[in-house]
């Protein structure tokens, strides 16, 4: 199968390939709810060593700058507690930690969730955390640009491979809220 954006050698139904999944990211594949079928998810291999964004849209496509989205782990912390969420914005912007997540999570403070902690949590490689495949009781925010495009590049779970998800199914997510001003440029 063609990939719709990207210039990769092939494209496979994620439900298709699950092996190349990690397992948190398989079972949510496996048990995909949502108006979006979950073989319009696309598995496509890459090579981990051209991971870094630069030399990633440069080999398998420029147009993939302004097509993918970053994943990060976060931490809010209020009183004694801390709750973890996940936040999804284009690669080209930058997650409003200390504005827009804080305020949404209701935290006195926020950051990124250490690497350990990321990993530790999610069970999927740094680098390769996505959104798909989370714990079930976390936040999941997502900007609204990243919704609005037919198809978005993210993590697979691993460093090795990525999912091409069309955007409106990151507002279907267990959790998920799109949050304005999330990304910031």
């Amino acid at each position: 199968m063609h990939a719709p954006i990207g210039n990769f050698d092939s494209a496979t139904p994620a439900p298709d390939c699950l092996d190349e999944l990690t397992r948190p990211v398989a079972d949510a594949v496996r048990h995909w709810r949502g108006s979006t079928p979950a073989d319009q998810i696309l598995y496509v291999d890459t090579d981990p060593q051209w991971a870094d964004t630069a030399v990633f849209v440069e080999h398998y496509g420029r147009e993939l700058l302004e097509q993918s989205a970053n994943c990060v782990v976060v931490t809010g912390k209020r009183g004694g507690g801390s709750t973890l969420a996940a936040c999804v914005v284009l690669s080209t912007t930058r997650v409003d930690v200390n504005g827009a997540v804080r305020r949404h999570l209701g935290a006195r403070k926020a950051s990124f969730a250490p690497m350990d902690t990321a990993t530790g949590e999610t069970g999927m490689e740094y680098g390769g955390i996505t959104p798909i495949g989370l714990p079930g009781d976390w936040p999941v925010l997502v900007d609204p640009a990243v919704v609005d495009l037919p198809y978005v590049l993210v993590g697979s779970g691993r460093r090795r491979g990525k999912l091409l998800v069309p955007g409106k199914a990151f507002a279907e997510l267990p959790g998920a809220a799109v949050l304005e001003g999330l990304g910031v440029a």
